[in-house]
């Protein structure tokens, strides 16, 4: 496949630039250019050509010897003359701290991002095994883990739907059990209990449970989690784990100027 790049494809270049970003964001250990070209269906000179414009503005970086990529110093300066309009990190802070210390558990902030969310914080908790299915930067599609089904359990059905819909390929690729029907059951267990649960979907063994965050506006826009081993999920510490979060997310969906 051939793909030119001129004059008159700005908008074009812009937008694979983004998503080349969000690519490279979504690995921790940082991606090399095939695994990069394979995440946004780019080829690896289209790939190449860009990681070296971003490379020389220090928005990606490739540590010495390595051939994997990582997000740049530049992209660190942006962010921090940003965080101050979106300060939700600080926010936060201290109800991840609560519910890692109180559960054990590591804890973890996402934020929706159209049909997706974003982890964007984390604190891990003192129980020694702990699951590493989600870290920050990562990605899923909503219905994907536990805080993509507290967010779109406070979804319109019809908005429901149409991500379902949407986002088919890309839940597909993170196990064969999110399957719309089973999305469908945990949403309405969301909208009974409060709390999502996430029962091994990803990885088998591997639970998560989350509870959505709201704005002024009432809109589910970001989501407290927890995440763990399978035992620690069981029986009466669900119900435990789940108030502990509605808590949290009460308290943090105040702050933001949720009534």
């Amino acid at each position: 496949m051939t793909e030119k790049v001129g004059a008159g494809s700005g908008t074009q270049v812009v937008h694979r630039v983004a998503q080349l970003l969000r690519a490279v964001a979504g690995r921790e250990q940082g991606s090399t250019v095939a695994e990069l070209a394979a995440a946004t269906g780019l080829t690896r000179p289209t790939v190449h050509r860009l990681l070296t414009g971003l490379a020389e503005e220090g928005l990606v970086d490739r540590p010495a010897g390595s051939t994997a990529w990582q997000l740049g110093p530049e992209l660190y300066v942006l962010g921090a003359v940003a965080a101050h309009r979106y300060p939700i990190r600080e926010l936060a802070g201290p109800s991840l701290r609560r519910l890692a210390e109180a559960t054990g558990e590591s804890a973890f902030l996402s934020a929706r991002r159209g049909p997706e969310t974003v982890c964007l914080a984390r604190v891990e908790g003192a129980f020694p095994i702990r699951s590493h299915v989600l870290y920050e930067g990562l990605r899923l599609p909503l219905g994907v883990a536990s805080a993509g089904l507290a967010v779109l359990a406070h979804l319109p059905d019809a908005e429901v739907e149409r991500i379902l819909a949407a986002t088919a390929e890309a839940r597909a690729q993170w196990g064969p059990l999110h399957t719309p029907e089973r999305i469908r059951g945990l949403l309405e267990d969301v909208r009974r209990e409060g709390f999502a649960v996430n029962p091994g979907l990803i990885v088998e063994g591997s639970w998560g449970m989350a509870a959505a965050v709201f704005d002024t506006t009432g809109a589910p826009v970001y989501a407290l989690s927890l995440t763990g081993i399978e035992p620690r999920f069981a029986g009466e510490r669900r119900g435990l784990l789940g108030r502990a979060l509605l808590t949290e997310a009460h308290r943090l969906s105040r702050e933001l100027g949720h009534r």
